[in-house]
């Protein structure tokens, strides 16, 4: 039986999530601040977080921060935030999910049951992809590009290991937001996307502004082109 632990301070929240997510064949446990829910973390194993944004002693992002120190568990956020600056924020820090309060309990929790199915299928993934100069080593959480470390977000990092493992594949805009954020994409929009593209090509292209790896198709998405 997987382990969630559910990090929220809203008393009128709790009881409604732990049930949901108890019926559901998930154990639970719950913290109402960062300092009880970082205690908890440091005692046991957990498959996967739920975090509340605002706290009585911080956020969710500061427990996702120590989180990502030693671990790649999956992490959805829940804010009554929809504003795109803290959701940007949220999956660069290493966020794999993010949905807006108020929302249905069947949603939460078909979000935790793709990212456990999603999480579950990576353990079977070959530890190391290489092309184009860029080598990726999913078991130490890097990308290196010549050997050097490649400083990227864990959104960008993301995006990278999704083009690299689906080489010279068209992926639409539509399956890069699923296959990255398990979701319809909503609160991820086309301009969202393109910065990230943006961003990641800055930090790997020789010319950004005429990409040779990871090519726009007009009209559909982008694809990782191996350059032979």
């Amino acid at each position: 039986m997987e382990n969630i632990l559910l990090v929220e301070d809203d008393l009128n929240l709790i009881d409604g999530l732990e049930y949901s997510i108890r019926k559901n064949g998930f154990n639970i446990d719950v913290a109402r601040t960062v300092k009880e829910a970082l205690s908890l973390y440091e005692d046991r194993r957990y498959d996967l977080l739920v975090l509340d944004l605002t706290l009585p002693d911080g956020t969710g992002f500061e427990i996702c921060k120590k989180v990502r120190l030693t671990s790649t568990v999956p992490i959805i956020f829940l804010t009554a935030s929809d504003e795109e600056v803290n959701i940007v924020m949220g999956l660069d820090i290493g966020g794999d999910d993010y949905i807006i309060k108020p929302f249905k309990l069947n949603e939460l929790i078909s979000r935790i049951k793709a990212l456990l199915r999603r999480a579950n299928a990576f353990q079977g993934e070959a530890s190391v992809v290489s092309s184009n100069d860029i080598t990726i080593e999913f078991l130490n959480n890097r990308a290196l590009k010549n050997g050097e470390i490649l400083e990227l977000t864990v959104a960008e990092y993301k995006l990278l290991s999704l083009l690299m493992k689906n080489s010279n594949m068209i992926l639409t805009r539509e399956i890069i937001l699923n296959k990255l954020w398990d979701g319809d994409g909503d609160f991820i929009d086309d301009n969202t996307l393109s910065v990230y593209i943006r961003r990641l090509r800055c930090k790997i292209e020789k010319d950004p502004n005429h990409p040779k790896m990871i090519l726009t198709v007009r009209g559909i998405g982008y694809k990782w082109n191996v350059v032979r």
